[in-house]
C-alpha cells in the first residue's frame, strides 16, 4: 500500500484498492442503472457518495450507453473523473463523451441534459481537487495509472 492510500479512511482504502475498484467498476456498475433510474437519481448501492447515472452514445456504435459514475460538483456544472479505476487506459465513456458530447444524466437534483468538454490547465487543477474532495481514491488511481494523466470532464447543462 503507498502512501497515498495509507492516508485515506478505511472505506475510501477499500474502494481504491485493486478488489474495490475492479468491484466498482463490475459489479455496482450493474446494479446502479436500475436504482438511478427507478429513484431519480436519489440512490444507488455506493452509500456516502454523490452517483449519477450517465446516458450517452457509443463513439464507434452509434448506440446507446449507460454509466453510473461519482461525480463532483461546481456550481450547476457535474465534474466526471475518468479513472477507470486507475486502468491504464481511458474508460469507454470517456471517449463516447468526446466523440459525442450531448449526453443526459439522472442525478439527484440534477437531471437534464448536458454538454461535455475535457478540462486542461488551472480548470483541471482546480477541478480535480474538488474531485479529491469527493473522493480521495482517485489520487491512488493516478498512482495506478502511472504516465496516463486522468481526464476530468466538465457537463454544463443545456439551458431549455
Amino acid at each position: 500500500m503507498n502512501d497515498t492510500a495509507k492516508s485515506l479512511p478505511l472505506v475510501e482504502r477499500i474502494a481504491s484498492s485493486k478488489a474495490g475498484a475492479w468491484f466498482f467498476v463490475n459489479v455496482t456498475s450493474k446494479i446502479d442503472p436500475w436504482l438511478l433510474k427507478r429513484t431519480d437519481g436519489r440512490f444507488s448501492s455506493i452509500v456516502g457518495s454523490p452517483v449519477l447515472l450517465l446516458q450517452h452514445v457509443g463513439a464507434k456504435s452509434g448506440a446507446d450507453r449507460e454509466t453510473p459514475l461519482v461525480y463532483a460538483t461546481d456550481g450547476d456544472d457535474i465534474i466526471l473523473v475518468a479513472s477507470a479505476g486507475g486502468a491504464p487506459s481511458h474508460p469507454a465513456w470517456y471517449h463516447n463523451l468526446v466523440a459525442n458530447p450531448a449526453c443526459h444524466v439522472i442525478a439527484k437534483d440534477r437531471t437534464g441534459d448536458y454538454v461535455a468538454e475535457e478540462l486542461t490547465g488551472d480548470d483541471y487543477d482546480a477541478m480535480w481537487t474538488k474531485a479529491l474532495d469527493v473522493y480521495g481514491g482517485y489520487a491512488v488511481y493516478q498512482d495506478r495509472a502511472g504516465e496516463r494523466r486522468i481526464p476530468l470532464l466538465r457537463l454544463r447543462p443545456v439551458s431549455g
